[in-house]
């Protein structure tokens, strides 16, 4: 081809799938290759070589090309003689080794195991089960044309990899992976006429579309060469490589165990690596803070061991087999189920199945143990401790299949859990995590309409506690009252001052309007005086001061000073409640800390459920029980540790309230109140609320009592319950205090509170009558 010749090669409309080569089988290259060793220094090599030459002479059949395959089969001795060249004799037996006609696909002699592999009753190679005829022929043809550009060219391409070939193995009813090993050293390139001439860069162009057939076929038309001889064809088995790597790329997709047609396409590649055909594969994933076997979500269960421990003493005896696993760290290998060292009960559950040999492994993930693996095999010794070494390269690829899927339904469970419920406190996450799973069971099945299904503790017992601040309302009243005066008399001052200058009657009208609200206001504060003193200031009075400042200059100093005083950013005068607000956020803040700081502590003795928040002050509910818990045993003695722990705690917020007293804008006192209820109970959540509440009719007083108790009286003296430097414990029945008692004997002991005890009867409140209480003297 002239050095004109374009680079760019027009792409031809279709081409055809057969070998564009003429192509044609000979044993000249083999017999030269003998002709070439008669005088080799191996006396061995040159004598057989010589000895072979003799056989060639007397053969005339053997020259040139041969078309007649029979020729072959007729002279299998003098064959057999020349193939010693690419059969070698030790490995005959077990090599799987075939040649071919050049690029062709029938083989005219071959070793046994590769003619049980590779072909058809006529000696063809079968096609492989993952290339098909048009993708064979066409790597052919590109695999000729490299030899020709090697061979003519003098060109070398880069290795382009091992050829994996997949083919059925009828034997077990299973597939092998074959890497194919294509030897052109006996093929022979002749040119026919001139052969066409590549410049440098048409050889960069061929280099860089190695795999564009057209392309090649441009620039290299197959009539000018043909192909002489045969190629080697040696296969090695590569199915264990192949299914490990299969395997990762598989068990590394998201939701594969959670499609049992996936799962079973993974079976399926166990069964090849293993050669069982009958191979069943099991995967149980385990939940750790369960402490049990889980589904993959969906009712997805892939363990054909746990499926059928369904009874008590079988699911013992699974649970001591996977105690041993756990404490020995090695696979248990049961080479024939019915002698194995297993519970009886297990070993007829295994057999029951079909499986008389199996291979039980832990999935390890880090430090935690995410699942077992299940394998299991119809045959007595059919799994043995020699395929321990393939167990051992996947096992880690399950693992992270399956802690992979755990997070996905994770995550899953915290999106129905963030949009059904508020912040769950970490003590019940467990149940609401539960509630999700069972909602995204239904839904995934179908059931679109499906709802979340109710949330109940039972059998819990509450304790109940607040720091409430003494008089805030009326104390915020009183700041509120004084802003508001302290306003009104700044905005007089203006408006005296601007009679001086200016005789308006709109000031005159303003000035009345002032003065009235200041009367009102030195008498007390009523229910809507703030908005609406506000609101006429800001639409009658503050904007004419805007007029007065531009257009009476003398007037500027007192309406500097009356902004000066309001706050920029509320546009009020903002400061006996700035002071007051401020001393109720440092005591709230105050409390609320030492209560989180104690109750990480208090969460150590035993989980339980807490919940706090403020207002004027800062109240806390606890709830405990063993519902409340999902791996851990409860007993009344933690119970009586968290009441203690409370009165502790409300001694502890009573002395550094007090302290905080004289450091605040304006002294607050604090009251502290505890609600004794001696009788366990239910709370519900309430997902229209997002919160807890106590559940059931009888349970309601309860609640009741919680919201009133800390307007309490005394009985016959009217005096509050609550009052500073004290607690008090509210309760309904005299053996629920007993237990105080105790306590506040240790704490007096302990010089934290001060002598004696106040026993009291309360007033009747709204709905709840015969109330009692104790009051205590803290020691400050």
């Amino acid at each position: 081809m002239p050095a004109s010749t374009p680079l760019l090669v027009p792409v031809a409309p279709a081409l055809a799938s057969v070998f564009p080569f003429r192509s044609t089988l000979s044993l000249e290259p083999l017999i030269a290759y003998w002709h070439a060793r008669e005088n080799a220094t191996n006396a061995g090599v040159a004598l057989l070589a010589r000895a072979i030459g003799e056989q060639v002479a007397a053969a005339a059949w053997c020259r040139g090309p041969i078309t007649d395959y029979s020729v072959l089969e007729c002279n299998c001795d003098l064959v057999e003689t020349l193939m010693l060249a690419v059969f070698p004799p030790a490995s005959f037996a077990n090599d799987i080794i075939g040649v071919i006609g050049p690029f062709q696909r029938r083989s005219f002699y071959s070793t046994q195991h590769f003619e049980d592999v590779m072909l058809n009753k006529d000696r063809i190679i079968k096609q492989p089960l993952n290339v098909d005829l048009a993708a064979m022929e066409r790597r052919l043809s590109l695999m000729a044309y490299q030899l020709v550009l090697q061979r003519v060219y003098n060109t070398e391409l880069p290795s382009q990899g091992t050829i994996v070939f997949t083919v059925p193995d009828y034997k077990i009813g299973l597939y092998r992976h074959y890497g194919l090993d294509f030897n052109s050293d006996f093929v022979t390139v002749k040119v026919v006429g001139e052969p066409p001439t590549l410049n440098a860069e048409q050889l960069d162009l061929l280099l860089h579309n190695r795999h564009r057939l057209e392309v090649w076929q441009a620039l290299l038309p197959a009539e000018h060469f043909e192909l002489e001889g045969f190629n080697v064809l040696q296969l090695v088995d590569v199915t264990d490589q192949e299914i490990l790597s299969e395997l990762k790329y598989d068990l590394l997709e998201r939701d594969v165990l959670q499609t049992p047609a996936r799962f079973e396409q993974i079976q399926e590649k166990l069964r090849v690596l293993f050669a069982q055909p009958a191979l069943q594969l099991g995967i149980a994933a385990y939940d750790e803070k369960k402490r049990a076997f889980v589904d993959f979500g969906r009712k997805i269960n892939h363990s054909f061991i746990t499926k059928q421990v369904q009874h008590q003493s079988a699911n013992g005896s699974f649970r001591l087999i996977y105690d041993r696993l756990l404490r020995e760290r090695e696979p248990l290998v049961l080479k024939d189920v019915a002698t194995a060292d297993i519970p009886e009960d297990l070993r007829q559950q295994i057999l029951s199945l079909g499986i008389h040999s199996a291979i039980l492994a832990l999935l390890p993930y880090g430090n935690d143990t995410v699942g077992l693996l299940e394998l299991g095999c119809p045959t007595v010794n059919g799994l043995d401790e020699f395929d321990m070494d393939k167990v051992a390269q996947f096992v880690p690829l399950f693992a992270v299949a399956v802690k992979r899927n755990a997070e996905d339904l994770q995550t899953r469970v915290q999106a129905i859990i963030q949009q059904k419920f508020t912040a769950i406190h970490p003590t019940m996450e467990w149940r609401f995590a539960d509630a999700a799973r069972n909602l995204l069971t239904k839904l995934d099945d179908g059931n679109r309409t499906a709802e979340m299904e109710p949330i109940v503790f039972e059998e819990v017992y509450p304790l109940h506690g607040s720091c409430d601040i003494r008089g805030s309302s009326t104390v915020r009243n009183e700041a509120i009252q004084g802003d508001l005066i302290e306003h009104l008399t700044l905005a007089n001052k203006v408006l005296k001052k601007a009679s001086e200058y200016q005789q308006l009657p709109i000031l005159d009208e303003l000035k009345f309007y002032v003065t009235k609200h200041l009367k009102r206001l030195r008498d007390g504060l009523l229910s809507g005086d703030e908005a609406n003193i506000y609101d006429s200031l800001k639409r009658e009075v503050e904007p004419l001061f805007e007029y007065l400042a531009t257009h009476t200059p003398d007037l500027r100093p007192v309406i500097t000073n009356y902004w000066d005083n309001i706050d920029p950013r509320l546009g009020i005068l903002y400061k006996r409640r700035q002071d007051f607000e401020t001393s109720v956020t440092t005591l709230n803040d105050a409390v609320s800390d030492y209560l989180d700081e104690e109750e990480e502590k208090a969460q150590q003795m035993f989980p339980h459920y807490f919940q706090r928040y403020k207002t004027d002050g800062v109240e806390f509910n606890i709830y405990v029980g063993s519902t409340l818990v999902e791996d851990k045993p409860f007993d009344l003695v933690f119970l009586k540790n968290l009441r203690l722990w409370q009165l502790l705690t409300m001694v502890e917020i009573t002395r550094r309230t007090a302290a905080l007293k004289a450091t605040l804008p304006v002294p607050l006192d604090t009251t502290q109140l505890i609600l004794i209820h001696g009788q366990p109970l239910s709370i519900r959540f309430r997902q229209d609320e997002r919160q807890f509440d106590v559940d059931g009719a009888y349970n309601i007083r309860y609640e009741i009592i919680k919201k009133r108790i800390d307007k309490a009286t005394v009985l016959g003296t009217g005096e509050r319950l609550t009052q500073p430097g004290t607690i008090a414990l509210v309760y309904a029945q005299s053996r629920e205090a007993v237990e105080y008692y105790e306590y506040i004997d240790y704490l007096q002991d302990r010089g934290l509170l001060m002598p004696g005890v106040e026993e009291l009867e309360l007033e009747e409140l709204q709905g709840v009558k015969g109330l009692l209480a104790l009051r205590v003297q803290v020691q400050l």
